[in-house]
């Protein structure tokens, strides 16, 4: 079904408008979890809110993105947007770097976290609100036949992932105490940095503005 012509400014600003709310959500997702990841000492979790950071960086990118379209659909990448991939893709292998030195160096200390309680609580919620943001990008996209957008939705799963991952890490934890759980999350998490960060840098020499496939 083909969108009236007078609907299709009003799904851009709606689509622009959920590429803004990923970006504050990402902040205070971030500030929060690296809070809490910190001060009770889980890896998983601090590592959650550095990537939450990092989604912001691809946010900026994705909202320039849409702005790009909305003027011209069959447009290439931006100098911007493409600046953005390559700084989020570096920010992920960095964050897999990270990561993985704090697992060596917590099985070596026989580390354990203090709790991952938050952990759980944050996981809820990020599940909750990626899930939404999933299925308003890719309605929003399908109205306007944009594959960009609908690739940006498909994206999102991702986030999804990773949030299940923390979730599952910190409620084992919680409920059984077994040590490894945290570093078991962690270790999720750096699967998935890495993934992230080797399509980011994918995506920047491609011509089309696809967010991932």
């Amino acid at each position: 079904m083909t969108t009236p012509s007078l609907q299709i400014p009003g799904l851009y600003k709606k689509a622009f408008l959920l590429s803004l709310f990923t970006i504050f959500y990402n902040i205070i997702e971030g500030v929060v979890s690296m809070f809490f990841g910190y001060s009770d000492e889980t890896l998983a979790l601090f590592g959650f809110g550095v990537d939450s950071f990092i989604e912001v960086i691809s946010g900026a990118g994705i909202a320039v993105m849409i702005l790009r379209i909305r003027s011209n659909p069959e447009s290439s990448k931006s100098r911007f947007e493409i600046t953005a991939l390559k700084t989020t893709g570096s920010a992920f292998y960095l964050l897999s770097a990270g990561l993985l030195a704090g697992i060596v160096i917590n099985i070596v200390t026989h580390h354990k976290p203090e709790t991952t309680f938050w952990g759980v609580v944050i996981s809820v919620i990020s599940i909750v609100v990626m899930l939404w943001l999933m299925t308003a990008k890719k309605k929003a996209g399908k109205r306007l036949n944009s594959r960009p957008i609908i690739a940006d939705a498909q994206c999102t799963k991702v986030c999804v992932y990773m949030s299940v991952v923390l979730l599952l890490s910190s409620l084992i934890y919680e409920i059984s105490g077994f040590g490894y759980a945290d570093l078991i999350g962690a270790a999720g998490l750096i699967y998935f940095s890495v993934s992230e960060g080797r399509e980011a840098f994918e995506r920047a020499k491609e011509k089309q503005s696809d967010c991932c496939a």
